[in-house]
């Protein structure tokens, strides 16, 4: 596998790129952690787990590899991923080389939005693109710069993808021609509807892991009449000040109504001051404007690091007893914290009386093709396959929604319980505000959040954030 030099960039430096950065850079200090303690990373053109041993799905990689040939030819990558994550990516890499007979060739980036722009303008497009976002797959895609799946895909999507629909939606757009097509598959994706509790204070009190919103509301109620504090909620991280807010908000939508209204709203075909919308804000609000819910009261909730928030769960005597948080929020934890065991986490629940079944909040990376090639057609189909999922999962740091896979290869043993939300899924929906105008899901919903958190009201936050889109247009 040939390392190609790093792309000479312009950094973003708008709060939207801070978080995700954040987000990247925690992920690769975890992954970093375990390879070191593996006995550092292997070369890149090493197979990290020999082929035929364990118990991997070898079966699909040697009918792979039977059925294609591409000796002699180079596949170029360009992705987000730097570093151990660079290293992760290019072990998956080495086993598609190694039945193909390609030589993959990947560049990572922490500028690749503004990049991968350039160089599909200029002609000198890699042939796969790894999408941190759908958005900017979209943008392209309308463009003329992503090829369409082959057909069958979609399908193949939504037999073997848990929420599988919400795979076939989420790569779905509108081509130069305005007509729709499915343009990449979302491979490596993260989970966000997760709320983490100390299993041994859950046990000190009696108190049991809800099924539904209505137990997770009653629990609320029941810690707080027992004189305690149900919930640590910080909305404090600099420029992105606000963020947090958004997840639940978006988890509260996905709960309250159907993936179509989800949708109506993340492209602002209804208003975000529509009374949808205000009833999720109100329902975040149900856990955070009470005093009594939140540790440090509703006036702490927007000047409380979201770092330093979930630190009340492991106060003696506990300050909190839950935090709603995406999966990278254990590496804020104290040193030697051991997930699974000394803190753990259950699934955000939804709603009982509303029968949408179990959404999951999440993002993830798309891949797609952005110059076409026979190793191009080749290599989404090796995203198909369960063994091109399980030698990530072996490592670190990979979730999917593919149904095949062993889930018992999880090198790190905490993702299989998070990988099972996953695959329980019924409807998968990205983070709203990454698919939202950078002015709004990074800029006004942010803000007015914190200004919902303080005391303002849900019609007049959600106006404002209405009127900023507006001014967008």
């Amino acid at each position: 596998m040939r390392r190609t030099p790093l792309p000479s960039v312009a950094r973003r430096t708008t709060p939207r790129a801070d978080r995700r950065t954040l987000h990247t850079a925690l992920a690769a200090t975890a992954a970093g952690v375990i390879l070191a303690m593996a006995g550092g990373a292997a070369e890149a053109q090493d197979l990290k787990f020999p082929v035929g041993e364990g118990d991997f799905n070898w079966d699909s990689f040697n009918e792979f590899a039977d059925k294609h040939d591409l000796s002699g030819e180079t596949l170029t990558v360009f992705g987000p991923w730097l570093g151990p994550d660079q290293t992760l990516a290019e072990n998956m890499f080495a086993y598609f080389e190694e039945a193909t007979g390609a030589d993959v060739s990947y560049v990572g980036s922490d500028g690749f939005e503004t990049q991968i722009r350039i160089d599909t303008e200029a002609g000198s497009a890699p042939n796969i693109a790894v999408f941190p976002q759908p958005g900017l797959a979209s943008d392209l895609a309308q463009a003329g710069y992503l090829t369409p799946m082959p057909d069958g895909t979609a399908e193949w999507l939504q037999e073997n993808y848990a929420a599988g629909q919400s795979w076939v939606d989420l790569g779905s757009f509108a081509g130069p021609d305005g007509e729709e097509a499915l343009y990449g598959l979302f491979y490596k994706v993260d989970v966000k509807s997760l709320v983490w509790y100390i299993p041994e204070n859950f046990e000190d009190f009696g108190y049991e892991v809800p099924e539904t919103m209505e137990d997770l509301k009653a629990l609320t109620e029941q810690i707080v009449e027992e004189g305690e504090t149900p919930w640590c909620v910080g909305l404090g991280s600099g420029g992105a000040t606000g963020w947090p807010a958004t997840d639940w908000v978006e988890d509260m939508m996905l709960r309250l109504h159907s993936p179509e209204v989800y949708d109506q709203w993340v492209t602002n075909e209804i208003p975000f001051d529509d009374p949808q919308v205000i009833e999720a804000i109100e329902e975040f609000g149900y856990f955070v404007r009470n005093d009594e819910h939140v540790a440090g009261g509703a006036g702490a909730v927007a000047t409380t690091d979201f770092r330093d928030s979930p630190k009340g769960l492991f106060a003696s005597p506990p300050q909190c007893y839950m935090h709603h948080q995406a999966s990278f929020i254990p590496s804020f934890f104290p040193e030697g914290t051991i997930v699974g065991e000394d803190a753990d986490f259950f699934y955000f629940p939804s709603y009982d009386e509303k029968d949408l079944g179990t959404p999951v909040l999440g993002a993830g990376t798309m891949w797609g093709i952005t110059e076409d090639s026979p190793a191009s057609q080749v290599f989404m189909e090796w995203l198909q396959t369960p063994i091109a999922h399980e030698v990530w999962m072996a490592q670190s740091g990979f979730l999917t929604p593919l149904k095949s896979v062993n889930s018992e290869l999880f090198g790190d043993p905490t993702l299989k319980p998070m990988n099972d939300i996953l695959l329980e899924a019924t409807t998968f929906r990205f983070d709203g505000s990454d698919l939202m105008p950078g002015g709004v899901g990074a800029g006004s919903f942010w803000t007015g959040m914190v200004d919902y958190a303080g005391g303002k009201s849900a019609e007049d936050v959600a106006g404002a954030i209405q009127d900023s889109w507006d001014n967008l247009k």
